[in-house]
């Protein structure tokens, strides 16, 4: 297997030098448009730094929301996974967007929402479901989202320029520097940096997309196995078939339309319709752009390399196939990549904590610039002492989008009762909601697991299945399951609703449940 030559055969000095000049650029312009917007601005504090003062305008959001989902992560490990299949999660995105964009945004804006979780406590009869999944959020990014990210770009940079450097270093640099932009510029910042990145980010990936298949004379058919190439699944791949039409759904409505990492930017425009164009802009690249450049690369480097381990797929071909020239350029576009999904994912955690959490039951008069700054610099420590955990991960999608169900469909489950039913006690969603992530915490850490050894280290395969092929459901996927904690948690909230807390649910499609709303949308 060839190894990495974009700086063995440029000159490190030079393209270094060009990768800190184009950091410092993006930095500067990121800068005068933050100062400028900031002083024509007249929001509080706290608005600049959550919702960067309701002015957003729809090009700032789809490029927020464009950057927030796209970073290593997926460049990365989805190429690693050197398959077609994976664009499956890319393309379904369009679903969840077009649900923010006409069901969920109005809503969170009719009730002026500035977390998510907001919405929650207003629909149901109690706060406790709003401080639950509050603390879920502030969990899955702290020990997830924020250290995924950062290993995710330090594995890029190692395998794309062959350098010494520990694991640990480079991530570190991309937290603090991350960080930085959350918490010295809030989601202002964070919008305009992932804007102007983002331009720069899909151009640069969409021509690694073009160099690959010349590289293989425009064809990834031959040589390669079917299963790589095929866009239908079957029972025993990552994305089945037949769950496109069931939890991949589902999977998309969470990510897209409930999940504050990616609501808030919605959110912090000045109408719903400016946020609407923005979401639309935003499922329009998702939809042209985003599937390719997450898979071709992956499956162009297992034709000419064969299979890649440990995510390093997509760093081994762009280190193969780019100029030597390009070398800094590429290295500042992955640091982009990294910064805008890092300092937007910070940017939430720091609103989660601070409106759901220190406000309500701390102390509501707090300085939010200051605890803006303690608040990012705990949660950036932490995210680089995490991410020795993912050291070694055999596949970092596939994980990731496991562990997400922790959290999504139990989520999920107390949003719909919210939307869906009146007259629903807080307290029987967060009861549904620990169900929920009680049953797939079963599933997936104990019932389905496959531990093998590879190169003499034991690695855990999530969602191996060894259980299930004693007793006949072999075919169950995590994506099946997921369907199952959904549907499974909403019931049971509705049954503990009606036989533990006394209250009769009502439908907002019953003739009653339809009163109620039309008075909800006049008030």
């Amino acid at each position: 297997m060839p190894e990495n030559t974009v700086l063995e055969t440029g000159n490190f000095a030079v393209q270094f030098g060009v990768f800190v000049s184009i950091m410092i650029f993006v930095a500067y312009i990121t800068w005068r448009k933050v100062s400028t917007a900031k002083a024509a601005s007249k929001g509080s504090a706290d608005q600049e730094i959550f919702l960067a003062g309701g002015g957003l305008s729809w090009f700032f959001v789809a490029g927020a929301i464009t950057l927030t989902n796209l970073s290593t992560d997926q460049l990365v490990g989805m190429n690693g996974a050197q398959m077609l299949l994976l664009a499956w999660w890319e393309i379904a995105g369009f679903i969840g967007l077009m649900m923010l964009a006409f069901i969920f945004v109005p809503i969170y804006y009719r009730n002026n929402c500035t977390t998510i979780t907001e919405l929650l406590e207003k629909r149901f009869d109690g706060a406790s479901i709003r401080t639950v999944i509050s603390g879920l959020f502030l969990l899955g990014n702290l020990f997830i989202y924020l250290p995924v990210v950062i290993y995710s770009g330090a594995l890029f940079m190692q395998s794309l320029f062959g350098i010494d450097i520990p694991l640990i270093v480079i991530a570190a640099i991309f937290a603090i520097m991350g960080a930085a932009y959350a918490i010295l510029g809030g989601l202002r910042a964070v919008a305009v940096l992932d804007t102007y990145s983002g331009v720069g980010i899909l151009a640069l990936a969409l021509v690694v997309v073009f160099l690959a298949l010349q590289a293989v004379g425009f064809n990834l058919s031959d040589g390669v196995p079917a299963e790589r190439i095929t866009m239908i699944g079957g029972n025993d791949s990552q994305i089945p078939f037949h769950t496109l039409f069931t939890g991949m759904i589902f999977i998309q409505i969470f990510y897209w339309s409930t999940n504050q990492n990616i609501t808030q930017k919605a959110l912090a425009a000045p109408t719903v319709k400016e946020a609407q164009k923005g979401i639309i802009a935003a499922a329009i690249v998702r939809i042209l752009v985003v599937p390719p450049i997450v898979v071709i690369p992956g499956v162009v480097a297992y034709k000419l390399y064969g299979l890649v381990p440990d995510d390093k797929a997509y760093g081994l071909l762009v280190g193969n196939i780019m100029p030597s020239w390009t070398a800094g350029l590429f290295a500042a576009m992955i640091a982009a990549a990294v910064l805008t999904s890092y300092s937007a994912v910070m940017n939430a955690t720091i609103t989660l904590w601070s409106v759901d959490f220190h406000r309500k039951f701390i102390n509501k008069s707090v300085n939010v610039i200051s605890l803006n700054r303690i608040v990012g610099i705990l949660a950036m420590t932490m995210s680089i002492i995490l991410v020795p955990l993912y050291a070694d991960t055999e596949s970092i999608i596939d994980l990731l989008q496991q562990l997400n169900g922790l959290l999504s469909m139990p989520i999920l489950s107390a949003f719909a009762a919210a939307l869906l039913f009146r007259n629903m006690d807080a307290r029987a969603a967060v009861i549904g909601l620990f169900w929920g992530v009680s049953i797939y915490a079963l599933h997936t850490f104990y019932l389905a697991v496959d531990k093998i050894t590879i190169a003499g280290k034991d690695r855990i395969l999530w969602g191996g299945g060894s259980y299930y092929d004693t007793i006949g459901l072999e075919w169950l996927h995590y994506i099946d399951v997921m369907v199952f904690v959904l549907f499974s948690s909403i019931a049971l909230a509705l049954l503990s609703n009606r036989f533990i807390f006394g209250n009769h649910a009502i439908f907002i499609f019953s003739a009653e449940g339809k009163r109620l709303r039309a008075a909800e949308v006049a008030g």
